[in-house]
């Protein structure tokens, strides 16, 4: 009881600790130098601020949500084994069946077409 006691004070402190240290050493004030963008010691050619396409984000977000459906789909062979394997390929199915109507209503609205 005294070891977890002794670990615990000892984790607050150091905590404390580093949580003052950085308050005490953190830089408040940032020259021009550090908010500059970085470009490999070349002078910035633009703004490094502008804002990126909508569409990448919905490409990024439906290849997340496609990357999702194989993590998800991956464990059915074995799945199979299980008691009701009638039930498990049903909710697959389901799974599958509402992935396909989504991107089929993606693609509908046009939000695969990168160009604009």
């Amino acid at each position: 009881m005294n070891m977890i006691l002794f670990m615990m004070v000892s984790s607050l402190t150091l905590s404390v600790i580093l949580t003052a240290l950085n308050f005490w050493l953190a830089q408040t004030n940032p020259d021009s130098e550090k908010l500059s963008p970085y470009e490999c010691g070349f002078d910035p050619l633009g703004s490094a601020r502008l804002p990126f396409s909508i569409r990448f984000f919905l490409v990024a977000i439906l290849f997340l949500l496609f990357d999702l459906e194989i993590a998800l789909l991956l464990p059915l062979p074995w799945a199979i084994q299980l008691q009701t394997p009638t039930l498990t390929l049903t909710w697959a199915s389901i799974l599958i069946l509402l992935l396909t109507l989504g991107l089929v209503y993606e693609w509908s609205q046009g939000g695969l077409e990168w160009a604009e």
